[in-house]
């Protein structure tokens, strides 16, 4: 393995104080200006993703994501708007004050410079980003990673203390636009630019990662790997045994669809499932 940055390599032991973690997502609905939203009262939303929070925090997950999934469909980094960052800020801070897990913070698409407000606000202790190096075309249309401003942007606000997980490979997307370098090397790229983490993922929401993709990605950096899409009771046991954790959806909600509330039955069996593999 090439090591390509100094950067230390325990983001999960630093934040999780485990080897291993467990992160559920919080999937929040529509926030106002959003074109799913209904019109409801704010309390009612946050209430939906304080009710996630504690199916998954009181079942045995070890931390959470929290991020804007209801506001599909996304808008590029550069148009998304205060209220965004404003509404996840309360919705975060609600949470971390609830139950003071390790918390993330998602804004799409692709947004790691309100991601990094809400979480100095909210309390938060990292960030995902799905593009953090590189460039790609997504569902929104060309994406560029934004690493060079959302680092300087953390040090204005001095919190170099918010972590930074960002996906290789990412899901909704075709990648380096003339695919004319390989998932590691997309992968060394991130730890260029100071990621302290690297996520793998399938081809969409809730697809599962190619087991063959996690072994590449995670043999071509020194950073903490995670499989943050199509984690499920019946593939854990192998992942856990290639990663550092996991971040877990669809797979955790009722049905096992991603706009549905959280089961803590699912919840609870997917533990137990992931319970003997938790040790390195």
């Amino acid at each position: 393995m090439q090591l390509i940055s100094d950067r230390p390599a325990h983001a999960i032991k630093d934040i999780f104080g485990r080897d291993k973690a467990l992160i559920g997502m919080i999937h929040c609905p529509a926030f106002p200006g959003a074109p799913r939203y209904k019109g409801q009262p704010l309390a009612e939303i946050y209430d939906a993703c304080l009710r996630d929070a504690e199916a998954l925090i009181a079942n045995g997950m070890h931390g959470l994501v929290i991020e804007n999934h209801g506001d599909i469909p996304f808008l590029k980094p550069e148009d998304i708007t205060c209220e965004t960052a404003a509404f996840m800020a309360v919705a975060t801070d609600r949470i971390k004050r609830a139950f003071g897990v390790p918390v993330g913070v998602n804004v799409l698409a692709n947004a790691p410079i309100p991601a990094i407000a809400i979480a100095a606000a909210g309390g938060a202790e990292f960030i995902r980003v799905n593009e953090w190096a590189n460039a790609y075309i997504a569902n929104e249309g060309f994406i560029e990673g934004r690493a060079g401003e959302a680092l300087r942007f953390r040090a204005r606000l001095r919190q170099d203390g918010i972590r930074i997980f960002a996906d290789s490979h990412v899901k909704h997307g075709a990648h380096a636009i003339v695919a004319d370098r390989s998932v590691a090397e997309l992968t060394r790229d991130l730890a260029f630019f100071d990621a302290d983490g690297v996520i793998a993922t399938g081809q969409r929401t809730g697809d599962a990662a190619n087991p063959e993709e996690i072994r590449t990605i995670r043999d071509a950096t020194h950073m903490p790997l995670l499989v943050g899409s199509g984690v499920n009771e019946a593939n854990i046991g192998p992942i856990l045994s290639l990663t550092n954790g996991v971040i877990v959806a669809s797979s955790l909600k009722e049905g096992g669809v991603w706009w549905n509330p959280v089961d803590p039955a699912r919840v609870r069996s997917f533990v137990a499932a992931a319970a003997p593999h938790l040790e390195s």
